[in-house]
């Protein structure tokens, strides 16, 4: 009995024992996943950044300055977005007032899920940084740190966008939001610009600290969770049905309720293959809204095998159409009657019908999801639409 007690009792310690350092390895995961933000009064760390200029930029390249505003920001965030413009004023209505300003993009690209891409052309990498500070005419620095993090380790932001602004000796003052809200026609507090106005006058800052709103940051430690959504986007079945003359007029008429791109391609057409990923990617990141795409192979029926092979390698699954008869023209008049050439032909349909965006060739992925954006409903965040929209 007594060698089976003392085994039961090693046991029942070993489970212990597995307990605690289990417990202690899931704190030790929390702490790591935890990036406290700078206290007020520190010192502002060193980074030394690539901008999209190609050059790269140090804290020192600013110490001229008497107030260094340097604010955590990103491409996919909608809150970010809608900041934008708000930032080029800042730094327009600062210029030669010895205030500098430093945007630096803190999210990693391989932490971005497909469907946080719903409100945006682009995600976060460095060349999607350039793609988005031509297209909105950025005025300032623009500097990439999602590939260590190490600078927003650093400064520890909750959130895109995030303020920080140091005084002359780079002692951080005011840290927190740009304003009190989101929707510009609502704004009460300008904290950011009450912060830089109070240093430049030598006075100190009656409000230092202010929560944030925006999109969480995108740490390394949530690449996993992109992995897993892509594989479960990856996994989902794959179809292809046959569509006639009567099939397409419907198509064509757009009876979803909701934007309907439709794309004709063929698997022998180099360009309609090239442009097939970009455009399923497209699918996958605004599908989650008032969007929906069909693909329509202009191959013949009896080809269909080849169809929903190439479709199943690019993991399509959206719904896919091919033609159901030999007549390729009769099909095309069907759908469109002034569709007279080749594939890839794309359309971009209203929910009443009303062609959008009609490429035929090659489509310019960033002008599409552009007209995307811009037409696609925002009642659950107004203000959006009219973003893209130019308003």
């Amino acid at each position: 009995m007594v060698p089976e007690i003392l085994a039961i009792s090693r046991r029942g310690l070993l489970v212990s024992l597995c307990g605690v350092l289990c417990a202690l390895a899931a704190v030790a995961g929390n702490a790591q996943d935890e990036h406290p933000t700078l206290a007020i009064g520190s010192q502002a760390p060193a980074f030394s950044l690539l901008g999209i200029d190609g050059k790269t930029h140090t804290l020192d390249e600013y110490k001229a300055a008497q107030v260094l505003v340097i604010v955590f920001t990103c491409d996919h965030c909608p809150t970010a977005q809608l900041y934008e413009s708000r930032l080029k004023k800042l730094v327009g209505d600062y210029k030669g007032k010895s205030v500098a300003f430093v945007m630096i993009q803190p999210n990693d690209p391989d932490a971005v899920r497909l469907d946080e891409l719903g409100y945006t052309d682009v995600s976060d990498s460095l060349d999607d940084m350039k793609i988005r500070a031509a297209y909105r005419q950025f005025n300032f620095p623009y500097l990439y740190d999602g590939a260590t993090q190490e600078t927003a380790r650093a400064y520890g932001p909750k959130a895109t966008p995030h303020v920080f602004i140091f005084d002359a000796q780079r002692k951080l003052r005011f840290e927190g939001r740009i304003d009190d809200s989101q929707r510009e026609n609502l704004v009460k507090r300008q904290d950011t610009r009450n912060a830089i106005d109070a240093l430049l006058a030598g006075q100190p800052v009656a409000m230092d600290h202010t929560g944030v709103f925006g999109c969480s940051t995108k740490w390394k430690s949530k690449s996993a969770s992109r992995i897993e959504y892509l594989k479960k986007v990856e996994a989902e079945p794959v179809t292809v049905d046959e569509a006639n003359a009567d099939a397409l007029k419907k198509l064509r008429a757009n009876g979803t309720g909701k934007l309907l791109l439709v794309n004709f391609w063929a698997t022998w057409c180099g360009p309609c293959v090239v442009e097939f990923p970009d455009l399923e990617t497209t699918y996958r990141m605004f599908r989650n809204r008032d969007f929906d795409m069909v693909t329509v192979a202009a191959n013949m029926p009896d080809e269909k095998a080849g169809v929903m092979r190439f479709l199943q390698k690019q993991h399509a699954s959206s719904r896919n159409l091919i033609f159901a008869t030999t007549d390729t023209y009769a099909l095309q008049a069907a759908f469109d009657p002034k569709w007279e050439s080749g594939v890839p032909y794309t359309v971009l349909l209203a929910p009443d019908g009303k062609v959008l965006y009609r490429q035929t060739g090659d489509v310019d992925v960033m002008a599409l999801r552009r007209v995307i954006l811009a037409n696609l409903p925002d009642p659950d965040y107004i203000g959006h639409r009219a973003y893209w929209a130019g308003k």
